[in-house]
């Protein structure tokens, strides 16, 4: 769903209420400039996202998690 941010400041707490269910794009003059989302996250949108990324060559989830916590100590 796009709205302006006028209509956002009027009606806050329905758009809340709808992030829920759905990503709300709001735009101020005519561009858009932050998405409001559900904290709670759509796993299985987030799989499908991965989905060809990780060969089926030996990696192991636990491969993947260890790669990924590598990574993340090296970045702070």
């Amino acid at each position: 769903m796009i709205i302006t941010a006028t209509e956002l400041k009027t009606n806050i707490g329905k758009y809340l209420q709808l992030t829920e269910t759905q990503d709300i794009i709001i735009t101020k003059n005519n561009k858009p400039i932050v998405k409001l989302t559900s904290l709670s996250e759509n796993k299985l949108e987030l799989l499908d996202g991965l989905v060809g990324i990780i060969k089926d060559d030996g990696y192991t989830l636990d491969d993947a998690k260890k790669d990924r916590l590598a990574k993340h100590c090296q970045a702070k």
